[in-house]
């Protein structure tokens, strides 16, 4: 009888065991400010679940760095989508060149997205131009098109300043993670967009015009414009070696680093889209 009733009990603990292990995964509601940015996130996102390899080998994201990623993923489609409306309005060949670079910074982010087991807003809104879940960003989208409507050097500022909103964001979204992986692709975005605001800067003073950050101080503006960060070299955004997220890839020189490489080619023509003498007017 005794047998019996520890067999019982025995196969009671065991059940017990096997439903706490089969509970679904539970949603975190995550927010994100953005301090000076005129760009808040209030969003949900599915906790990634413990068979990604991204949970496995760099545990579970923080709600911060959940909304972090979803956040930098449709504003790097924010200014792939601007960048091309003001194409289309003025053929500035800038535009066109650093619209391709926010694609590839969008892919940075999306295999990080997929990897963590995260929804990702682009696909919601199945990569429409200028669509967004966010309806901060779908604000600041509008509000940005209009105004680099208005004239080729509005269209410059407007550049200017979203390289600028998105250097401060990434800094805010670095000082909130410390996985190796998200770290490198912060790192290159960081760098692309530095590369960038000197491209639609220089274009401004062609025009004897400039720009004034609104975002970052005067202090990261004049290094960036001095070309004191920025240009990194084939092991650009390399993590910052606390020994977090999943092994990266080796560097190849001039490639960016590992499979998540965005090379800036910004010097000259390539990238940073220098508009050829005689048409910046």
């Amino acid at each position: 009888m005794l047998k019996k009733i520890a067999a019982v009990l025995l196969i009671g603990i065991v059940m017990v065991g096997v439903t706490a292990c089969a509970a679904p995964a539970t949603q975190t509601s995550a927010a994100q400010t953005t301090g000076n940015s005129p760009v808040a996130v209030e969003t949900t996102v599915a906790t990634a679940s413990p068979t990604t390899s991204a949970a496995t080998e760099s545990g579970a994201l923080t709600s911060e760095e959940a909304a972090d990623l979803l956040h930098m993923r449709e504003e790097e489609k924010l200014a792939r989508d601007v960048y091309l409306a003001l194409y289309d309005k003025w053929g500035q060949r800038v535009f066109k060149n650093i619209a391709s670079a926010e694609q590839r910074h969008m892919d940075a982010v999306g295999t990080l997205i997929k990897e963590y087991g995260l929804q990702d807003p682009v696909k919601e809104t199945k990569d429409q131009p200028g669509v967004f879940t966010d309806p901060k960003l779908q604000e600041l989208y509008e509000k940005l098109v209009k105004e680099g409507s208005e004239s080729l050097k509005s269209a410059l500022i407007v550049g200017a300043t979203i390289e600028d909103l998105d250097i401060k964001d990434l800094n805010d979204a670095l000082a909130r993670t410390n996985k190796a992986d998200i770290e490198a692709v912060y790192e290159n975005l960081k760098s692309g967009s530095e590369n960038h605001m000197r491209a639609f800067v220089r274009n401004l003073k062609q025009m004897g015009a400039d720009y004034t950050p609104k975002y970052i101080t005067p202090e990261e503006y004049n290094e960036i414009l001095n070309g004191a960060t920025g240009r990194r070299s084939g092991t650009a955004g390399m993590a910052r070696g606390r020994g977090h997220g999943r092994q990266l890839g080796k560097a190849s020189p001039g490639k960016g680093y590992g499979r998540f490489s965005m090379a800036s080619r910004g010097r000259g023509r390539g990238e940073s889209g220098m508009a050829p003498r005689g048409q910046n007017r």
